[in-house]
Parts: C-alpha cells; sequence; structure tokens
C-alpha cells in the first residue's frame, strides 16, 4: 500500500491508492508475479472500517435526504465520469447521457462506456423505493449504449458544447485523443482485442497530459495541461461539424474527412514550474482561460496578446492545486482544489499583475485532498467539490456570514456548507 505523506508534505496526485498499476506492483512484490485480483476501495483496515461506518450511516438517511437516487455497480473501478446533454424531456423523468470509464488490471481491456440514464424528477420516486435500493447491482435506470476500448486509462472525460456527440479524453500519454460517439463502432471488452481508434488525436504536449482538459463553451477550442509544465490550445473548427441552427444533428458522422487524423497546436503557453493539474476556459471566451498546477499556482492566459501569463499567483494555496472551476454565471468568480484540503474562491476583478489578490473565501470542510471544483449550472453561488475523503460537499457562498437559525445547524459546520453527500467508500468523482 502507498504511505501516506505527513500533513506538510500533501500526497502528490495520480492514481488512487488501491488502482490497478499500484496493485499489480504490490503483488508482484507479495507473490512474485501473476494476475493481481480485482480491486474495490482503498487499503488498510482502519481506513476501510472508517469508510464502511461512514457509509452505513449515511445509507440510514438516504430517505431523508434524497428526491430520488440510483445506484450503478461496476465490474472495475471508474476513474471518470462526466454527464452529457439531456436527450428527452418527460413528465416524470429525463433521459441523460452519462460517460463512464472502467480501468481493468489488462485481463481485458480499459473502456470507455457510453449510457443513457433515466433521471427521475423530484418528488416522484416513493420513499420506500429509495431506502431500498441495491449498491451491489446495476441500476435498471442505467443503460449501456456504446462502449468503446479506449487505448490506456480513461482519467478525464469533456464533452463539446457545440456538438453533442463529441467528446475528448486524456489518458497515461502526451495526446488528447477525441472520440465521435455515434460513429464509433460498439466494441466488446475481451482479452486480446484491439483498441478503438479515435477519430482525431491532438498533439503539442512533451511529456504525458494526464489530468487537465477543458472544452470550450464559445467555440469548438480544446485546452490541456500536463506534465511538461505546459498549457495547450487547439482549435478543432475545421475538423468537427458544429450544430445546426435548428439544434438537430445528422445520424452520420460529424467528423469531417482530413488529410490527418493528428491536430497540431494553436498554442502553447509555459509559465507553470510543475506538473499542470487542471485547466478551465473562461465561459464566453475561446481565448481567455486559467490553468493550476502542482506549483501551486493560479495562472490566468489570454491568447490574444501572447503565451505569458496575465496573471499569476505564486501561492495560490499552501499545497498543490488540483482543480479549478470558472463561474459561467459570473465570470469574476474562480473556484480551486487543493492538496491542503481546501477550496479557494478568488474574484479576479482583485487579482494584480504583481501577482498580489488573496481568495474572497476559503472554503474548509474536506479532511483530505480537493479533487474536483464544479459551480454549479443552474445558480450562480452555488458549488460542489469533492475528495479524497470520499465526501461529495454542496456549498452556498451567499451563505458565509449568515446568522442560522438555532439549532439549524452543528456549531462546527463549516461557512456555506449546506450538503453532505457520503454515498462511496472511496473518493467520489464530481458529475454536477
Amino acid at each position: 500500500m502507498e504511505a501516506t505523506p505527513p500533513p506538510s508534505e500533501p500526497r502528490k496526485r495520480g492514481r488512487p491508492k488501491g488502482s490497478t498499476k499500484a496493485k499489480a506492483e504490490k503483488d508482484k512484490e507479495t507473490s512474485g508475479g501473476g494476475t493481481p485480483a480485482k480491486m474495490r476501495g482503498s487499503g488498510g483496515d482502519k481506513k476501510n472500517t472508517t469508510a464502511d461506518e461512514t457509509y452505513t450511516h449515511w445509507k440510514q438517511l438516504v430517505p431523508v435526504l434524497y428526491d430520488w437516487l440510483a445506484s450503478h455497480n461496476l465490474v472495475w473501478p471508474s476513474l471518470s465520469c462526466r454527464w452529457g446533454p439531456v436527450l428527452e424531456r418527460g413528465t416524470y423523468k429525463n433521459k441523460q447521457r452519462l460517460y463512464l470509464s472502467e480501468q481493468t488490471d489488462h485481463t481485458q481491456p480499459n473502456t470507455l462506456i457510453i449510457a443513457n440514464c433515466e433521471v427521475v424528477k423530484p418528488r416522484v420516486a416513493a420513499e420506500n423505493h429509495i431506502a431500498n435500493f441495491n449498491e451491489d447491482a446495476r441500476s435498471p435506470y442505467v443503460k449501456k449504449y456504446k462502449t468503446i476500448l479506449h487505448p490506456g486509462e480513461v482519467n478525464r472525460i469533456r464533452e463539446l458544447p457545440q456538438n453533442k456527440n463529441i467528446i475528448a479524453t486524456h489518458t497515461d500519454c502526451p495526446e488528447v485523443l477525441i472520440w465521435d460517439v455515434e460513429a464509433q463502432p460498439n466494441r466488446n471488452a475481451l482479452l486480446g482485442a484491439q483498441d478503438s481508434v479515435p477519430d482525431l488525436v491532438l498533439s503539442g504536449h512533451e511529456d504525458n497530459a494526464e489530468f487537465a482538459l477543458a472544452m470550450c463553451p464559445a467555440e469548438p477550442f480544446v485546452l490541456s495541461g500536463g506534465k511538461d509544465k505546459t498549457v495547450v490550445l487547439w482549435s478543432i473548427q475545421d475538423h468537427v461539424s458544429t450544430l445546426a441552427t435548428d439544434g438537430n444533428q445528422s445520424a452520420s458522422s460529424i467528423v469531417k474527412a482530413a488529410d490527418t487524423s493528428t491536430v497540431g497546436p494553436r498554442g502553447v503557453f509555459q509559465g507553470h514550474t510543475d506538473t499542470v493539474e487542471d485547466v478551465q476556459f473562461c465561459p464566453s471566451s475561446s481565448q481567455q482561460f486559467c490553468s493550476v498546477g502542482d506549483d501551486s499556482c493560479l495562472i490566468l492566459w489570454d491568447a490574444r496578446i501572447g503565451s505569458n501569463p496575465v496573471f499569476k499567483a505564486e501561492k495560490a494555496h499552501n499545497a498543490d492545486l488540483h482543480c479549478v472551476d470558472w463561474n459561467s454565471h459570473d465570470e469574476n468568480y474562480i473556484l480551486t482544489g487543493s492538496a491542503d484540503h481546501t477550496v479557494c474562491m478568488f474574484d479576479r476583478r482583485n487579482l494584480t499583475s504583481d501577482g498580489n489578490g488573496m481568495p474572497v473565501h476559503k472554503f474548509e470542510g474536506h479532511s483530505a485532498a480537493v479533487l474536483c471544483v464544479q459551480w454549479s449550472p443552474d445558480k450562480c453561488s452555488v458549488f460542489g467539490s469533492s475528495a479524497e475523503d470520499g465526501l461529495l460537499n454542496i456549498w452556498d457562498y451567499e451563505k458565509v456570514g449568515q446568522k442560522e437559525e438555532t439549532g439549524s445547524k452543528s456549531p462546527s459546520t463549516p461557512e456555506g456548507l449546506f450538503f453532505q453527500h457520503a454515498g462511496h467508500r472511496w473518493m467520489p468523482l464530481l458529475i454536477i
């Protein structure tokens, strides 16, 4: 089992403890080789006991906490999951696209799963139905639509806002892979099967780019960061058909034929001194974006004025930064999450060119490294965060500083925290 560093030296981000590669290495050491067993959860009896107790307590509260809940069990660990577009709207439930990944032990190929999920609307499901969910079964509400045999593990999935059939993935290599979901054939995950071939490959990194990936809401641009300490920008405008004006799409392949399936970068941006862990576009611009990394820096960029940082916060947190998100309702606000267990909210109006700029507020409600932050698509002040402590916290910064009614909250409840999801025995992936 991977040793946990002391608090003064937060553990570097990478594959979760208990991932198949880490497990394989351990099995080789203890048994002299052989095929590793399937792995679920993290190592350590004490940690597992605590996680089980938390999960049991959470399960008892499920009928009180949720209008509806579906639990879908996978055969293998999932390193990434992502909501896609709403496909159908009904009276009592909607059908929505869901992207999942499965990381195997190499006895089967790694997979990218495209599923259709029936999401029941609030105050429709009966209480006994919510309480009696089976966490060891596959949910009837989640139906597999297509399987892609992915070359390498799927660390990150992002969808193209301009076309619901296009997604990008990050794996353990320097390239970004672009997939046309409708054009890709449905595959069976069998030992020895050839990997699926991506529709486009974006090149530009000189070292592995595993986590930092974003698609632009304004135009078909792609952004990535990697171990080479750079942020790379691509345009796939010439390779992808965008949506028709009436919002309908053709059933045929929407990736145009090109002379080559590899696309070079539009720009390479250097300013970090360590691995770039996450990137995000300004919601209204394909030329403005931000990045965070293991150098504890938050950097703002503007491709229109060059490849140097517009703003660089040298010490945005007291440890590595793992994630960043830009508010689509109010573009002044940026969230960052860190290995120091906190989430910070920055107002870019307070950031200066000399690197000064304190966060508007620091949210402290996790006991381990924060791996994902995401603003709500519906309300400008609400956001979620998930961490290695297995918790998914929902916050509202408008509640910071407000006096709560007597007895409505515990005195130890962090400011701004109004909901906590604990339905995982291992760290959750935020898919707001």
